[in-house]
C-alpha cells in the first residue's frame, strides 16, 4: 500500500512537470510506530512554530486558563497554527491554585463551563477530551475533595452542552489521582504526571498520557510526554500551512480525529 502511494504521488508530479504545471514538493511520511511523542507548554507554542515544524512530533498539549492567570490561555489562532503543521492538540484546564482547599463541587463546576467557553472559542470539536490538572501530591482527605471537584466538572460541562456535555473528561494528576478518578467513572482519560516521588506512580499503568523529562532538541519551556491509543485530542481542519508568528493566517474549519 505504501509502495503505491509512493507512485501514485510520483506519477502526479511527472504528469504536471510535463504539462508546465507548478510542482509542490511532496514528503511522504513513514507510518508512526510506537506510543506518540508530544509536548505540553505554558506558553503560547506560536511562539515556537519553527522550532516545531521540523520536531517529528505528533502532539502538543496546551491549556485553557482562569482570567486571572499570568500564563497565556490556547487561542484560535494558535490551535489553527498546530493543526496546520499535522499536529494534534490536547486541551488541558489547570487551575489557578494547586492547592489542596482550592478542589471542591463548585470550583470544579465553575472550571468546567469556563473551560467549556475557551473550548468553544478555540473550536475544540465535540467529543474531544479536556484534561483537568490536579497538580499537587493529592493524600489523605485531598482524594475526597478531587472526587467532589470532578463530579462538579461533569455537572458543569453538562450544564454548559444544555444538559449533555460536548467534551469528554481527561484528569491529569499522581498515579493515585488517576487510577481514583478513572474507576469512579468521572474521567475517561487520564495524563501521569513526571512527578515521581506522588502517590501511585510506579503503581499505576492505565494512563493515556504519560509525561517525562524535557526533550534535548528542543530550546524552550516545555515537558515530554508520550501517548497511546485514543487520548482525546483534536485537530482543526481547512487551515493554511503555518506561517512564522506574525504572518500565519487565521480561519479554520473544525473537525474531529
Amino acid at each position: 500500500m505504501r509502495i503505491a502511494k509512493s507512485a501514485s504521488i510520483l506519477v502526479a508530479l511527472l504528469l504536471a512537470a510535463c504539462h508546465g504545471e507548478p510542482v509542490t514538493s511532496v514528503t511522504v511520511e513513514p507510518p508512526h510506530v510506537g506510543p506518540a511523542r508530544g509536548i505540553d507548554l505554558p506558553t503560547d507554542a506560536s511562539d515556537v512554530i519553527n522550532e516545531l515544524r521540523d520536531s517529528r512530533l505528533d502532539f502538543v498539549a496546551r491549556y485553557y486558563r482562569d482570567p486571572t492567570s499570568r500564563w497565556p490561555k490556547l487561542t484560535a489562532s494558535e490551535a489553527q497554527r498546530l493543526s496546520s503543521l499535522g499536529l494534534t492538540i490536547v486541551a488541558v484546564w489547570e487551575p489557578h491554585y494547586p492547592d489542596p482547599d482550592y478542589f471542591t463541587f463548585y470550583t470544579g463546576y465553575n472550571d468546567a463551563l469556563l473551560a467549556d467557553r475557551q473550548a468553544r472559542a478555540v473550536g475544540q470539536p465535540a467529543g474531544s477530551a479536556i484534561y483537568f490538572a490536579i497538580d499537587f501530591d493529592a493524600r489523605g482527605a485531598a482524594p475526597l475533595a478531587v472526587d467532589q471537584y470532578f463530579r462538579g466538572v461533569a455537572a458543569g460541562l453538562a450544564a454548559a452542552g444544555g444538559g449533555r456535555a460536548a467534551y469528554k473528561v481527561g484528569v491529569y494528576g499522581s498515579g493515585a489521582i488517576c487510577a481514583a478518578v478513572t474507576h469512579a467513572g468521572l474521567a475517561q482519560f487520564s495524563w501521569l504526571s513526571n512527578s515521581t516521588a506522588w502517590a501511585g506512580y510506579r503503581d499505576y499503568g492505565g494512563w493515556n498520557i504519560r509525561q517525562s523529562g524535557r526533550l534535548a532538541n528542543l530550546f524552550f519551556n516545555h515537558d515530554a510526554d508520550e501517548a497511546r491509543d485514543e487520548y482525546g485530542g483534536f485537530r482543526l481542519r481547512n487551515v493554511a500551512v503555518a506561517a512564522p508568528y506574525d504572518r500565519a493566517t487565521p480561519g479554520a474549519v473544525v473537525s474531529g480525529r
